[in-house]
């Protein structure tokens, strides 16, 4: 499909979809959590989506060839996203849903940092205040407290370190020979390689069952397949046919639909020490992500 130089209002009902999807998609790993162990399931999911994203990429004409070129960066890309998602499944499993994406959701600040050494993308005025905003809601977060033991320090670290883990993952696809190969074959090194790394760490964390009911099989595949094979193809379409800066401004969106499913499912806690930080992390990711204005004279 062409490239758009703005959103029209298909991509806009797109990119609302996504959002809405990766929000709920807090709800789902937080329930499956209590069936099967964090890691066991981030690599389950991981070997399923293998199957899944292999079949839609075969479907649409497109297999996925690894080539000999990619090796090591495609090695790389995997074992940083199977870190992340050691992470992130466990900080879900020690935080509020709505806490875990806050700090999550700070991925653009930690990219910024990588792209202004590593990709020559200087941080503006603009996009040093956006950082400042959002470190500064990732430490209120931290710092702040929550009510009715819904955070502990370790699963904030671990959701702190799940967005340092993903910005490295993207900063690996924006280099020369991952972005040679294309969105969906670097999906298909992720969860190619990522799924054996998990499975086997997984024997480090304790029981890989838990109270398994067929509700969490019905999740573990539900990510599989439309959050992985769907919603991740998705969110990459809609990054090669619109402006990419203004698609990742749309991120702002998750983690405050996250809390406000929290709050709507789990009965979480709106106070000020968690909409608070939203706030400010939000504000943050759309000023690193806003084109400044042009310079008059």
């Amino acid at each position: 499909m062409m490239r758009k130089d703005r959103l029209d209002g298909a991509g806009v009902a797109m990119l609302l979809g996504v959002q809405a999807l990766l929000a709920f998609n807090q709800i789902i790993i937080a329930g499956v959590n209590k069936g099967l162990q964090p890691v066991f399931f981030a690599g389950l999911r991981s070997a399923l989506a293998v199957v899944f994203v292999w079949a839609f990429l075969s479907w649409r004409g497109r297999p996925p060839r690894l080539s000999r070129a990619a090796l090591g960066p495609g090695l790389l890309i995997g074992a940083l996203f199977a870190v992340e998602f050691i992470c992130r499944f466990v900080a879900r499993d020690l935080t509020a849903g709505g806490r875990a994406s806050v700090l999550l959701f700070s991925m653009p600040v930690w990219f910024a940092a990588m792209a202004h050494f590593g990709l020559e993308e200087r941080v503006t005025v603009q996009k040093a205040v956006g950082l400042a905003l959002a470190f500064a809601g990732t430490a209120w977060a931290i710092l702040g407290g929550t009510q009715g033991g819904e955070g502990s320090l370790a699963g904030d670290l671990c959701a702190i370190g799940a967005a340092i883990f993903w910005a490295a993952t993207a900063f690996v696809a924006r280099r020369p020979v991952m972005r040679a190969e294309g969105p969906e074959v670097q999906l298909f090194w992720m969860i190619v390689v990522s799924a054996p790394l998990l499975l086997l760490a997984s024997a480090f964390f304790g029981p890989l069952i838990r109270d398994l009911q067929p509700i969490h099989i019905v999740g573990l595949v539900f990510q599989s397949t439309v959050v992985v094979a769907g919603g991740f193809i998705a969110w990459l379409w809609l990054m090669s046919v619109y402006p990419s800066s203004t698609v990742a401004a749309f991120s702002f969106l998750t983690p405050v639909l996250a809390i406000l499913l929290g709050a709507l499912v789990f009965g979480e806690t709106l106070s000020a020490a968690i909409l608070g930080p939203a706030a400010l992390v939000a504000t943050g990711i759309v000023l690193i992500n806003r084109h400044a204005p042009p310079r008059r004279g």
